[in-house]
């Protein structure tokens, strides 16, 4: 057989058929074929980031959930400034039943603290010492927030086992709305 110009030019027409669908059909394909993989690469990443941000926001939810009951048992435990007297009333009235004198108290002019307000009341107590440990345990007992504070504890001289204290009892409270 013989070789002549139209057998070379099919023969290349036929080899160069492969190369020709190589770099304008495959090479192209490829590509896109790449850069789909990499958005979806991409695209992957950041849905797994959304769904750790996701489940990272339910835990925050959660907690805040938690932080606003806290605070609301907090806040019920905060008397208004209304209740103050009732308060001064029960703290003697558990000092004369833990068998102590009826305390002298003197109040000051309520103070700012944080988003309450603070009622320091100067107390003075006379009595038995065990008496006055009673009325410290209830006193911590009560269900309002108090705190006792420049405590100053004296014997007494004429009868064994009595003292006298002075000192500062602090009643925070929620300033009424409108009052």
């Amino acid at each position: 057989m013989r070789f002549g110009f139209r057998e070379y030019l099919l023969l290349l027409l036929i080899l160069s058929l492969p190369v020709t669908s190589y770099l304008l059909v495959f090479q192209p394909q490829n590509r896109e074929i790449a850069k789909t993989k990499a958005e979806n690469a991409s695209k992957q990443a950041e849905l797994s980031q959304l769904r750790e941000q996701a489940g990272r926001t339910e835990d925050l939810i959660a907690q805040n959930e938690k932080i606003k009951q806290d605070i609301a048992a907090i806040e019920a435990r905060l008397p208004t400034n209304k209740e103050i007297d009732a308060i001064v009333r029960q703290v003697s009235d558990l000092a004369i039943d833990a068998g102590l004198a009826a305390p002298l108290v003197s109040t000051e002019n309520p103070v700012q603290a944080a988003m309450y307000m603070e009622q320091p009341i100067d107390m003075t107590i006379n009595g038995d010492f065990r008496g006055f440990y009673d009325f410290l345990r209830h006193l911590e007992q009560l269900p309002r927030l108090t705190r006792i504070h420049q405590m100053r504890i004296q014997r007494s001289d004429k009868v064994n086992g009595h003292m006298r204290a002075d000192f500062r009892l602090s009643i925070y409270y929620e300033q009424e709305r409108g009052g």
